[in-house]
């Protein structure tokens, strides 16, 4: 890619230059390198994008659902033979390692594909009325909908997000994070042609721009993955059109670790949870671990040598297992915090700073930290970092530490380890958010609804329910009577 390359917007079936004239760079968080100029949208960009939206969605919902769902699995096909390509630009943009990122590849061509077998699944009802009426219900797309994104899975969020809209027969405008968005761009230019003009439109920018997309009165509805401050902005521009939200927001996730799990199985699950691979940079990520007090000296024996697999390094290298924080600004962030932990009396297990290799000097690079000692009260027990920075905090009464895990605002996952089913149960219907593992971290199913309680989002995604969610069910009544009757 050369280096100093003008990105533009896409919409209406082609490439726009900004109406400002304004570009901004793109650079690698791991060594500083420019990567190219990405135009940034205004209010203006965003009215045109959603006119030719609107022309698209009048072609696109007319498409009939299997010939939508065989153009979904061909835009799939072109992410697979795209992969490699989609991948580096990706580890460069983000500062992701590659090694990792082939993962997000292949899950959102496996998320297109899973959309597409669902299109005759869009169904209504019918309601019995009596011999001279027929009631039913139908499901229709919304129309003109925006997908604006997070940083931290580029193109997974990107090709992901907009399969469940497209499959139900909406127009999608992306918003990719202004952080990284050359993948989502990439990808525009890999699908051009393949869909109705106007139906998939990407456009770069920052606030101003994902403002007016939620803002808009011809955007019908609007999604976001981002912060939980991100969400409460978004939910307030689009209150004045009342159109629908979906948000995949933030979290402070638990790890519990009960008494009779393995300690070497918790270990391993605290460094797993925690996806240093991603710096910490997931909203799943299991960032605070209540610890039994009758395993936690043996867990702390072993949580070093578990989280010492993680090394920095450069993200385009096949053997770095840990990659960039995303920005200089994120960076000094997530050092505050471990001040701040130091500070108030946690004890540091392992990492702390920046690491040594003089390699990594010019990147926003952090070891994986450990600490132990955290009380619920500590800024670092109560605030998502979005860094590679574990809290371990040691429990022995059942009631307080459920408490101390459903007290934040936070709601999105939780981790529970312990070989009593029965318990496994109880916590797992007592933690209050919307997506449980038990005796394991991470995984995604697909088909299993992933999404938050309280102030982690609104609504499911991955899932039929997410299909759902872009589509508005109408009821239509028919009389059967005749006018002599």
């Amino acid at each position: 890619m050369d280096a100093v390359r003008e990105h533009k917007l896409f919409y209406g079936g082609g490439w726009h230059a900004p109406s400002s004239g304004d570009y901004r760079p793109s650079h690698s968080p791991a060594n500083g390198d420019l990567l190219g100029q990405v135009a940034d949208a205004t209010g203006e960009d965003v009215d045109r994008a959603v006119t030719a939206a609107l022309a698209g969605f009048a072609a696109w919902r007319d498409v009939l659902p299997l010939e939508r769902a065989r153009l979904l699995r061909e835009i799939a096909s072109v992410v697979r033979q795209n992969a490699a390509e989609l991948v580096a630009l990706d580890a460069e943009d983000c500062g992701n390692p590659v090694a990792e990122l082939r993962g997000d590849a292949y899950v959102a061509a496996a998320l297109m594909e899973y959309f597409a077998g669902l299109v005759t699944e869009m169904k209504g009802a019918s309601i019995p009325v009596g011999p001279n009426a027929v009631n039913f219900s139908i499901r229709q797309p919304y129309g003109v909908v925006a997908r604006i994104l997070a940083f931290n899975h580029p193109f997974l969020f990107c090709v992901g997000k907009i399969a469940a809209p497209l499959a139900a027969g909406n127009a999608v405008i992306v918003k990719p994070s202004e952080q990284a968005p050359l993948s989502a761009l990439r990808f525009a230019e890999l699908v051009e042609g393949l869909l109705p003009a106007g139906t998939l439109s990407v456009l770069t920018g920052g606030i101003e721009a994902g403002a007016a997309l939620a803002a808009h009165p011809k955007v019908a509805m609007v999604s976001l993955v981002g912060s939980v401050a991100a969400g409460r902005a978004l939910m307030r521009e689009a209150s004045a059109t009342l159109k629908p939200v979906l948000l995949e927001l933030g979290g402070k996730n638990a790890l519990i670790a009960y008494g009779d799990a393995d300690p070497g199985e918790v270990a391993s699950a605290l460094a797993q949870g925690m996806n240093f691979a991603w710096c910490g940079q997931s909203c799943g990520s299991t960032s605070r671990a209540f610890v039994h007090a009758e395993i936690y000296d043996a867990v702390l024996t072993q949580i070093a040598e578990r989280v010492g697999r993680f090394r920095p390094g450069d993200p385009r290298d096949d053997a770095t297992s840990m990659g960039a924080i995303i920005s200089e600004r994120q960076h000094v962030r997530i050092l505050g915090f471990i001040d701040d932990a130091k500070a108030e009396g946690a004890r540091l297990v392992c990492g702390g700073g920046r690491p040594a290799d003089p390699g990594l000097a010019n990147g926003f690079f952090i070891e994986p930290t450990v600490f132990a000692d955290v009380t619920p009260d500590m800024r670092l027990a109560r605030e998502e970092v979005f860094g590679p920075i574990l809290a371990i905090m040691k429990w022995s009464d059942e009631a307080t530490m459920l408490g101390a895990v459903n007290e934040l605002e936070f709601g999105l996952t939780c981790s529970i380890w312990t070989r009593d089913l029965e318990r496994a149960h109880r916590a797992a219907m007592a933690v209050e958010v919307g997506y449980v593992w038990i005796n394991e971290t991470s995984r995604h199913i697909l088909g299993a609804p992933f999404g938050g309680m309280k102030q982690s989002g609104i609504g499911r995604e991955e899932c039929l329910g997410e299909l759902l969610a872009f589509t508005q069910e109408k009821n239509i009544y028919i009389s059967l009577r005749t006018s002599d009757r």
